[in-house]
């Protein structure tokens, strides 16, 4: 894999998100950034943050990993882990991308996992974004973006020539952008990993600019940043 792929864990067993959390710490780039005990923490995590690929247990009290699929399916890839067989043409219904029955082996994990890169691939196929700013569609190369800032429905894409104002989301244009250049740091921040000229716990600076990396985002950013 030459991208990151961000992912979470659905389970309500301690020892089954254990188990995928160690096989997810051995493939290289796969990166967990959310591991969650019931439907309710995704929907939450949801609401600010994107992911690749949910990693989703189907029997699970209240909502139900197939109810949850729907929500998610068309925002990300999933890939049921259950201990039921039963459920298996449900799932395959839902066009998921793999099923895995427990207890599930490292190997059969990462053939589960290699299904999700052709999609990845041809997302991060293009190295630009077009978005309206000045009444028009104006072209920006992902390498000239130093950071992006949120401004409720709007966000300033900041260049080193110009800064665009777009009627955007923060949220909807992070998943427009390769993982392997931008990262999210804060609810209001997203910043270009090639223009980092230093960092520490809680600022990340950018042509004299320190950005502030938030709690919620700590641990993932940090992460992230150690692996470079």
């Amino acid at each position: 894999m030459k991208y990151n792929v961000k992912c979470v864990l659905v389970d309500d067993e301690p020892m089954a998100r254990e188990i995928l959390t160690s096989y997810i710490d051995k493939i290289p780039n796969l990166e967990l950034i959310k591991s969650c005990k019931n439907a309710a923490e995704v929907l939450v995590f949801m609401q600010d943050n994107t992911a690749d690929v949910y990693f989703l247990d189907i029997n699970m009290p209240e909502i139900t990993g197939l109810s949850l699929a729907k929500i998610i399916s068309k925002k990300a890839q999933i890939i049921f882990t259950t201990a039921y067989r039963d459920y298996a043409v449900e799932g395959f219904d839902l066009q998921v991308a793999d099923y895995l029955l427990k207890p599930i082996s490292f190997d059969r994990f990462l053939q589960a996992v290699e299904k999700v890169k052709p999609i990845k691939k041809e997302e991060e196929s293009n190295q630009f974004i077009f978005v309206r700013a000045d009444r028009k569609m104006v072209k920006i190369d992902f390498n000239s973006i130093l950071y992006i800032e949120s401004l409720s429905d709007y966000v300033k894409i900041y260049t080193p020539e110009t800064t665009f104002i777009t009627r955007e989301t923060i949220s909807n244009l992070e998943e427009q952008l390769p993982q392997n250049i931008f990262l999210r740091i804060h609810r209001s921040y997203i910043v270009s990993l090639h223009q980092i000229i230093s960092y520490t716990n809680e600022f990340i600076e950018i042509q004299q600019k320190a950005l502030p990396i938030s709690r919620g985002y700590k641990e993932r950013v940090l992460q992230k940043l150690a692996r470079l």
